[in-house]
């Protein structure tokens, strides 16, 4: 959570955002200590309204840290109090409506969780390769490359077949040789976007390090 001034209100709204950006962890923690779709999504609500709350009241809400392990720890401790069954006040405009296919994503990715935590570690992960992906397509939509992205996108982790790259070079008007450098440019550039996604979550750059670490032993452990 990187900021010059940590009790600014710029400093605020960026830690909020940040908070927008991961209701699906959240959600997915609930989910897997057995709430319903419906509960968890409200949970979720309730929990980001209570931060939000915080963010305004005590500066001790945006201490520099890792924001994956401080959004845990907030999340088990509101579960422990009363304050999710009676959040109160107003629900914050950019709560109102939650992200969509909360449900489908979680039916997807947490089929090898084995506790809450775990369901929250993957569904960190896999939010932000998520948003790294959505990166990626809306730069290669306006460089005018979103054709070869798409076709080379499911590549991202494992190498095209002999008959998938012939194919995939065929499709793209050009030689296999290139389609092997544009993958491994494209993975290059993944990698930056999930850097740059990450940081965005820490303070430092051994805080970076830290996670870059984590992710990798999540995605590892999900298969």
């Amino acid at each position: 959570m990187r900021t010059d001034a940590p009790q600014s209100v710029d400093a605020r709204e960026a830690l909020a955002k940040l908070c927008l950006r991961y209701w699906y962890p959240v959600y997915a923690y609930l989910r897997h200590s057995g709430h319903d779709p419906a509960g968890a999504q409200e949970t979720t609500r309730s929990f980001l309204q209570h931060l939000f709350g915080h963010f305004r009241d005590s500066g001790t809400a945006l201490a520099q840290g890792r924001f994956r392990q401080y959004l845990l720890v907030r999340l088990r401790a509101f579960l422990t109090s009363n304050r999710h069954e009676s959040p109160g006040g107003e629900v914050i405009a950019e709560l109102i409506v939650p992200p969509p296919d909360l449900e489908l994503k979680y039916q997807c990715d947490n089929g090898g969780a084995h506790s809450p935590e775990q369901a929250y570690q993957q569904g960190f992960a896999f939010e932000l390769l998520a948003r790294a992906s959505a990166r990626l397509r809306e730069e290669a939509s306006q460089t005018g490359r979103l054709d070869m992205y798409d076709a080379l996108e499911p590549f991202l982790a494992a190498d095209p077949s002999a008959p998938e790259n012939e194919e995939l070079a065929q499709r793209l008007g050009t030689r296999s040789v290139t389609i092997a450098v544009a993958i491994r440019r494209l993975r290059q550039r993944f990698r930056e976007v999930i850097d740059t996604e990450l940081a965005d979550t820490v303070a430092s750059a051994d805080e970076l390090q830290a996670e870059q670490q984590a992710l990798y032993a999540v995605l590892r452990e999900s298969g």
